[in-house]
């Protein structure tokens, strides 16, 4: 029983120490594919946040469409890279979250839950994801982590 014990206690040990290093690159990966996505659609679409200013929640409502656009296009970008490489993730996942917060209650919030119907399901997994990053940082396989190991 005791030697059972053991190497499950080793077991658990090892998958702690994976877990460290690429526990969350899988969760950073996924949004930055998702925000670079979203992100590139604005870059070469038309700015659609006129018709839905009135929409956005203050402070965001006060904001020229135009740097909302703006702000929107190039926080996801930016943002998709730094996760994909764990640059600055707490910053960029903040920002990101705080986006997917404005998304969710100005375009998602009023049509329920369905992908479907534009719901905010998509908002909310998203936003499920990004807290994780704000709260632990990005993991040990990151620039992030190679830089406070080096000048700590």
């Amino acid at each position: 029983m005791n030697r059972i014990s053991s190497c499950m206690t080793r077991g658990l040990h090892t998958l702690d120490q994976g877990g460290a290093w690429i526990g969350l690159l899988g969760i950073r990966l996924l949004l930055a594919y998702e925000f670079g996505i979203a992100g590139l659609e604005k870059l070469r679409g038309d700015n659609w946040f006129a018709d839905i200013q009135g929409d956005f929640p203050f402070p965001f409502s006060v904001v020229p469409v135009d740097l909302s656009w703006f702000l929107a296009t190039w926080t996801e970008l930016i943002g998709a890279v730094a996760l994909v490489v764990g640059l600055g993730t707490r910053f960029w996942a903040a920002s990101l979250l705080i986006l997917d917060i404005v998304a969710w209650a100005s375009v998602h919030g009023g049509n329920g839950y369905n992908v479907c119907d534009n719901g905010y399901k998509l908002p909310l997994l998203y936003a499920l994801m990004l807290i994780p990053l704000v709260l632990s940082g990005p993991g040990r396989l990151s620039i992030d982590h190679w830089i406070r190991t080096r000048f700590g």
